[in-house]
């Protein structure tokens, strides 16, 4: 069985915190700032995004770094942020829990990582986590599905963009402010369906490269709390990387009282 890690400490949610099943609202602002977007009953019907409860500005920072991917600041409110992190802490506690992974020439990574849906180790898909415990990870949640759907909306500024949009995997990495990631591709689906990516907590500079090599050239951006990245199109194996976290920039208002956690939706294209 895994123990709780160095810096895992700092992640790990008071005594109570739900499990990973569908999050509740935590504050905010009631149910407009619900994950699912679904409206409160004694509200008019219909569906909204998280682009809704942000400030009228917000669309003007939204910024296209290369061609298919998209950098959207503040797209999580603090609450959002909060129910994703209530939803982590869970998953991170098991079946298969948070770990360092272990690279194949016996190197262990910074990040820690726990996954949703799909298991990755070092280059494959699972459904169990063979250099864990052996357990079934849990099940990916049909409210993430719906998120990674807006968020293509969002990003890519198409009503039609999410249509048929149907994630199944999440690799979840809690970094603490030592950790980095090294220029890499996400190579081992077999889906060239975009990556849905979210920050929460710290910000990082987050590099995104190109599709050849680790080498530039590259684009330098800083991914803060409530961020959204979305990779696709032409982008969609560009090689990116995290080489510094920015410790004390969070909000512990998002549930985190320090280090990034970033959550990476992906289709592998994979059955059973």
């Amino acid at each position: 069985m895994s123990t709780p890690l160095p810096g895992f400490e700092d992640f790990e949610g008071p005594a109570g915190a739900e499990g990973p099943g569908r999050p509740g609202v935590s504050g905010g602002h009631g149910g407009s700032d619900r994950l699912d977007g679904a409206v409160d009953s004694g509200e008019s019907g219909g569906r909204h995004s998280p682009a809704d409860d942000q400030s009228p500005d917000r669309h003007d920072s939204r910024r296209e770094i290369a061609p298919g991917a998209v950098h959207v600041p503040g797209w999580l409110t603090v609450a959002q942020q909060r129910e994703l992190v209530t939803a982590c802490r869970g998953w991170a506690r098991g079946p298969a829990p948070i770990r360092h992974t272990r690279l194949p020439r016996g190197g262990v990574m910074s990040v820690q990582t726990v996954c949703i849906g799909w298991h990755w180790q070092p280059y494959a898909y699972t459904r169990t986590a063979d250099d864990v415990n052996g357990a079934r990870v849990a099940e990916f949640p049909v409210w993430m599905v719906d998120l990674g759907r807006r968020a293509l909306v969002e990003a890519y500024q198409d009503s039609a963009a999410g249509d048929g949009y149907t994630p199944d995997t999440a690799l979840i990495n809690f970094y603490d402010d030592q950790a980095k990631l090294g220029m890499h591709q996400d190579k081992e689906e077999r889906s060239g369906a975009p990556v849905v990516s979210l920050s929460i907590g710290d910000t990082c500079v987050f590099r995104f490269g190109n599709t050849e090599t680790r080498t530039k050239p590259y684009t330098d951006i800083e991914l803060a709390s409530g961020d959204l990245f979305v990779f696709g199109g032409p982008s969609r194996f560009a090689y990116h990387g995290v080489p510094k976290v920015r410790p004390g920039t969070g909000d512990p208002a998002s549930g985190l009282a320090g280090g990034r956690l970033n959550i990476t939706m992906r289709v592998t294209g994979l059955d059973g």
